[in-house]
């Protein structure tokens, strides 16, 4: 266990020395890597752990985009404390889909479909309400400050990025040791023998998509104020949805570690095969690449990359006296 630890805060310095070295573009990569490993965690924390898979978790980036942005350009409140708003409405939205889905007892493809109904349904409301932009979106006003959550050059987004995968990862470890997701984990594996047991599985799964709504509503306010243009197509579609659910597939499903090393492979990808092709005039030839990509991690790695690179890992973290 020393020896994970060790390998695990060599690996955090690295990342927090790497500004140094890295060019605009490079960081730019990096932020997004960081990004999509956050929000994958935070749909992991849901279906990695309970079992209960959602196609509209962009609902919730939605949620706390528009929410943070219009708070800031109509009363000047702080994306700071606007993520919190956010966060708050997110839970609330998701507390009611939750109610909805496991009140009725809703399970697979019938759960998807009601999550990809709430999310269908915040889109085609936000892009009718006048003063979120309706069809054209928003454009954030870029008024440099650390009060206006808003920075010249990637570097403060690095770091603000980085530190949002590093919590997310010590919220969930916390959940993994915790009562609650050792329930989270009984319902996953098997909800009726849970609830045989005496496990309010109602209780804990409000619990487990309100703090995976909350965690998802806090990305969009980072993306808010990194993009700087909000549309409901883009945030509530469910392209976003599905970029953001294969990082914990790739990497590892209901794994600590899974959803940033599927970051970590899909994104880079990602974002460097679309400069390349666009540049190429072949645009949308990166989505192909990235779909073959992760159909073959599918068939060939169905429990995600994690598996490999703990084998990988093994000899490293292995006391001596036991190889």
């Amino acid at each position: 266990m020393k020896r994970f630890y060790g390998l695990l805060a060599a690996v955090v310095a690295i990342l927090l020395a790497l500004p140094l070295v890295l060019d605009k573009y490079a960081l730019g990569i990096f932020v997004m890597i960081f990004y999509y490993a956050y929000l994958g965690q935070s749909w992991n924390v849901l279906t990695g752990y309970t079992g209960h898979i959602s196609l509209g978790h962009a609902l919730y980036v939605g949620i706390g985009a528009y929410t943070t942005t219009y708070l800031a350009q109509t009363f000047g409140l702080s994306p700071w404390l606007g993520m919190l708003v956010g966060g708050a409405v997110a839970v609330v939205v998701a507390l009611m889909l939750g109610f909805l889905g496991f009140r009725f007892g809703l399970r697979g493809v019938y759960f998807v479909i009601l999550t990809i109904a709430f999310a269908e349904i915040a889109r085609l409301l936000v892009s009718h309400v006048e003063a979120l932009g309706s069809f054209g979106g928003i454009f954030v006003d870029f008024n440099p400050s650390f009060w206006n959550f808003q920075f010249r050059g990637n570097v403060p987004y690095y770091y603000i990025s980085l530190g949002f995968m590093l919590a997310s990862l010590a919220a969930v470890r916390w959940l993994e040791l915790s009562r609650i997701g050792r329930f989270m984990v009984a319902i996953r594996e098997d909800e009726e023998a849970a609830q045989a047991l005496g496990v309010n599985t109602f209780k804990y799964n409000m619990i487990a998509i309100a703090i995976s709504a909350f965690m998802t509503s806090l990305a969009g306010a980072f993306y808010a104020n990194y993009i700087f243009y909000l549309h409901p197509n883009t945030l509530f579609g469910i392209a976003l949805s599905i970029e953001l659910i294969l990082r914990p597939i790739v990497g590892g499903l209901g794994t600590l570690f899974g959803p940033a090393i599927g970051s970590f492979c899909l994104t880079p990808l990602s974002e460097i095969s679309r400069a390349y092709f666009t540049k190429g005039g072949l645009e949308g030839l990166h989505l192909i690449l990235y779909g073959i990509l992760a159909i073959l991690v599918v068939l060939f790695m169905p429990k995600g990359i994690i598996v490999y690179v703990r084998r990988l890992l093994k000899p490293l973290l292995t006391p001596e006296g036991k190889k």
